[in-house]
């Protein structure tokens, strides 16, 4: 104790040493609690002040960042322990039981503050790559979670190191030679690692996609993604969490596709009754010459086929529509629906355009909308096909067309009532 100031001023003052000597180490400790607090109180929030008014008050935005993870608040706190730590060396002899308390004390605080002032880091790193990367930020949220994880068995193998008295590397090579309990340990870590690694390097999933995975009741926008867990947000406002290493083992279907294309796919099925198909006589061509938008169409369909019937048959009988070529009401309607589709302001023209009939069915004759609208948003998108088969559907009668369905209990009514008209009508 001869080099402590304390214990000087006391021996000077004419104090025993038996009892100067504790007096003097309560003096220093109680000196060190002072400059503890002080600059805890003082110059650490000075110090936060300054860098919060400087970081709110410049014109740019990524220091923000450095406010929202609380990066500031937590470096500011190796201040009061850097005093501390020497505080301790300049008032404590070095052979005494408390510098040896405090000193550990000093730097097991060292640490934790490092530990903790590194993953408010990195999670202020994956913000600022948000901001400039937009939505890419994802693809280093795998790496992220694992240096968090990787800092934390440090900070933990570096404060058993300080308690202890023991090398690092003598801690580390104990964990290495138990790999295989490290292993079943961190199994689900290790592996969805590898599958986070797997998601970054093929760009899988970004925050945001749309994703669909049915195995897990998954349907909706994801909104996070960690090392463990995907969590997807559902269209009704569930939550469903997927482990990230299902997304490479199982099977998804990823809807970014769609979003950063020129439009959203409209796929849907008219179903023709068949017995409703039939040749056009003159009648229904000539009312359905008063339909703008396939005037032109009939105009020149009639004239190629009446060329095509002189030269091919002659002057043979063309009154029967199965002699020769002669127009389908049905495929007059198409023609229409490609026409109505085409003038349709709300398709996207420069994709895939298709009218097609599919297979013939015992529903009857799909007649399949095939084309994309340009708007992608679910609810503009649904009304717009929704708009279209409005349309067709009250279209179909016009060209003695008939929409498929299966009688329904009015229908049984009806055939009952007049079957039933019938039978009181004939004769007896």
């Amino acid at each position: 104790m001869s080099d402590n100031w304390f214990y000087r001023q006391l021996l000077e003052h004419g104090i025993a040493g038996e009892v100067a000597e504790p007096l003097a180490l309560l003096a220093s400790i109680a000196a060190i609690l002072a400059i503890i607090i002080l600059a805890t109180v003082i110059l650490r929030r000075l110090l936060r002040t300054i860098c919060y008014r400087w970081l709110t008050k410049n014109r740019y935005r990524w220091d923000d960042i450095l406010l929202d993870h609380q990066v500031v608040d937590t470096v500011s706190w190796f201040v009061p322990i850097l005093l501390m730590n020497l505080s301790i060396d300049a008032l404590l002899p070095v052979d005494s039981s408390i510098y040896l308390i405090l000193k550990r004390t000093a730097q097991v605080c060292f640490v934790l503050i490092g530990v903790l002032s590194v993953n408010a880091a990195l999670s202020a790193a994956g913000d600022l790559f948000r901001l400039l990367k937009m939505k890419r930020a994802d693809v280093l949220n795998g790496f992220i979670d694992a240096a968090k994880i990787v800092s934390y068995l440090l900070g933990i193998i570096f404060v058993v190191s300080i308690l202890s008295g023991m090398s690092p590397w003598g801690i580390i090579s104990v964990l290495g030679g138990m790999t295989a309990v490290t292993m079943l340990v961190f199994k689900d870590t290790i592996t969805g690692f590898v599958a986070s690694v797997q998601l970054t390097a093929t760009d899988m999933v970004r925050l945001g996609d749309w994703v669909e995975m049915p195995s897990y009741g998954a349907d909706g926008d994801v909104i996070s993604i960690s090392i463990h867990t995907i969590r997807v947000q559902n269209w009704d406002k569930t939550i469903t969490t997927i482990p990230t290493y299902a997304l490479v083992s199982n099977s998804f279907k990823n809807w970014r596709g769609m979003t950063e294309s020129g439009g959203r796919r409209i796929k849907r099925s008219l179903m023709i009754d068949i017995d409703s198909i039939r040749f056009c006589d003159p009648e229904l061509l000539k009312r359905l010459h008063d339909i703008r938008l396939i005037r032109d169409y009939l105009a020149t369909r009639e004239q190629e086929i009446r060329e095509h019937n002189r030269l091919l048959l002659g002057e043979a009988d063309c009154s029967l529509p199965i002699n020769g070529r002669h127009q389908t009401n049905i495929g007059v309607f198409r023609a229409y629906v490609i026409a109505y589709l085409k003038e349709n302001p709300n398709i996207n023209q420069d994709m895939t355009f298709l009218v097609r009939q599919l297979q013939p069915t015992e529903h009857g004759l799909p007649l399949e909308i095939y084309v994309f609208s340009k708007d992608k948003r679910w609810a503009v998108y649904e009304a717009i096909q929704a708009d279209i088969f409005d349309h067709l559907l009250a279209a179909l009668p016009h060209f003695e067309l008939r929409f498929f369905q299966y009688p329904s209990g009015h229908d049984l009514r009806w055939l009952g009532q007049r079957n039933g008209a019938q039978e009181g009508q004939a004769p007896h």
